[in-house]
C-alpha cells in the first residue's frame, strides 16, 4: 500500500512538468516476478537539470549522486535519465549526460531484466531488450558488452541475482563475464553483493556461479573440484530450511570455505563467528554437550546436520551453554582468578562424562 501511495505522490509532483515518469530497474523486475518490492526507482524524462533540481529542493529530496542526477525521497530514488561513459578508474569514474531517448537511456543497465521501464502515468511497459521474456525464462542476459565491462561489479551482481531468483546466465553473457578482471573492486562493494547472495534462497545457484564466473579464484584464490562442488551444493540446497535464521548469511562461508572470510570486508560478526567454529561430522551426544561448553548450539554453524537442533533443544543447550554447575560453587570451594574458569570447565566435563549417553 505504501508504494501505491508514493507512486501517486510522485505523479502529483510531476504532473505539471512531464507525463514520462517511469519506474525503472529492480522494482519493475520484482513486479513481474511477483516478489516483494523493496525499492522504488523513478526516472523523470523531458526535464531540464535546473528545473529538476529546483523541484527536488522544494519537496526536500536529498542529493545522493547529484553528478548522476540522483536524489532520495521517502526511501525512493528519483533521477533524470542518463548515459554514462567510462573515463576513469572506479565506480564513480564516469562522464554523465542527460538522455531523453528511452531506449538509449535504458541501455546503460546491466541486464535485460533490469532495463524494463513502467510509465506511472499511462501504465505502459517499455521493454527494448527482451527483459520480460528473459525474466519468464529465468535467464540473466547482458544488454551491451561494451557498457557492461565498464563496471566489473556487475559480474558479482549476476552471481547474486542467480542465487536470489534461481536464474541461469546465458552462455554468451557468461563468457563475457569470465573474461572481466575483478581487481579494481573495493572490499565494501564486493561485500554488499555477497551479502545479498548470503541471504538468498538458492545458495547452490550462487555457489555454481561463484565458481563458474571464477570469482572464487580471482577474489579468494581457491577453486573446487567437480566432486567438491556437488557435495557442497547439495549441502546448501538440502539443509537451507534448517539454517538458523539469525545466522543464515554465515552458512555459505562455513560450508564452502571458512577462510574466504579473511578476504571479505565483512562485519566483525562474520569474523568472530568463523573463528570460533569447530568442524564435526555426525556429531554424537557427548560431543554436542562438550561443544555447548563453548557456546550455545544455536551458534554452531554445523547445527543443520541430522537431528542436531532437535537434540540440542531436548538437552536444553540450543539457546544457552551447558551450565549445570555455577561459578559460585567453584568460588565457594576456594578457587580464584583464572583458576575458576579452568576448574569450572573440568567439573562440567566430568559431569558430561558421567551422563548415560
Amino acid at each position: 500500500m505504501r508504494f501505491k501511495e508514493i507512486i501517486l505522490e510522485i505523479k502529483d509532483i510531476f504532473t505539471p512538468y512531464s507525463q514520462r515518469v517511469f519506474l525503472v530497474g529492480g522494482s519493475v523486475r520484482d513486479m513481474i516476478l511477483k516478489k516483494e518490492i523493496k525499492d522504488l526507482d523513478f526516472e523523470v524524462f523531458d526535464m531540464k537539470e535546473q528545473k529538476f533540481k529546483s523541484i527536488m529542493g522544494k519537496i526536500g529530496a536529498v542529493g545522493v549522486g547529484e553528478s548522476f542526477f540522483v536524489y532520495k525521497y521517502k526511501g525512493c530514488d528519483i533521477s533524470l535519465p542518463r548515459t554514462e561513459k567510462k573515463i576513469a578508474v572506479g565506480h564513480r569514474g564516469f562522464e554523465v549526460e542527460i538522455c531523453n531517448d528511452l531506449k538509449t537511456a535504458s541501455k546503460r543497465r546491466d541486464f535485460t531484466m533490469n532495463a524494463l521501464m513502467y510509465n506511472i502515468f499511462d501504465e505502459t511497459l517499455e521493454d527494448f531488450w527482451g527483459g520480460e521474456s528473459d525474466i519468464k525464462d529465468k535467464i540473466i542476459k547482458i544488454i551491451d558488452e561494451k557498457t557492461f565491462k565498464e563496471d566489473s561489479l556487475r559480474v558479482l551482481r549476476a552471481m547474486q541475482f542467480s542465487s536470489r531468483f534461481a536464474m541461469r546466465i546465458d552462455k554468451k553473457s557468461l563468457e563475457i563475464m569470465q573474461n572481466i578482471p575483478l581487481d579494481d573492486l573495493t572490499g565494501e562493494r564486493v561485500f554488499m553483493e555477497f551479502q545479498k547472495m548470503f541471504n538468498s534462497a538458492n545458495l547452490h545457484y550462487g555457489l555454481f556461479y561463484f565458481l563458474k564466473l571464477e570469482i572464487s579464484k580471482k577474489l579468494f584464490n581457491f577453486e573446487l573440484s567437480t566432486t567438491e562442488f556437488i557435495k557442497k551444493a547439495l549441502e546448501l540446497q538440502k539443509n537451507r530450511e534448517k539454517f538458523v535464521k539469525e545466522f543464515y548469511p554465515l552458512y555459505f562461508i562455513y560450508i564452502v570455505n571458512p577462510k574466504m572470510v579473511e578476504n571479505l570486508k565483512a562485519p566483525r560478526l562474520y569474523h568472530k563467528m568463523m573463528q570460533k567454529q569447530i568442524f564435526f561430522k555426525d556429531i554424537d551426544d557427548k560431543n554436542l554437550y562438550l561443544l555447548s561448553l563453548k557456546y550455545p548450539i544455536k551458534e554452531w554453524l554445523g547445527n543443520y546436520q541430522k537431528d542436531v537442533i532437535l537434540r540440542a533443544k531436548k538437552f536444553n543447550i540450543f539457546e544457552k551453554k551447558f551450565d549445570h554447575i555455577k561459578p559460585k560453587e567453584v568460588i565457594d570451594d576456594g578457587f580464584e582468578g583464572k583458576d575458576i574458569g579452568i576448574e569450572l570447565e573440568e567439573r562440567l566435563k566430568k559431569e558430561i562424562d558421567s551422563m548415560p549417553i
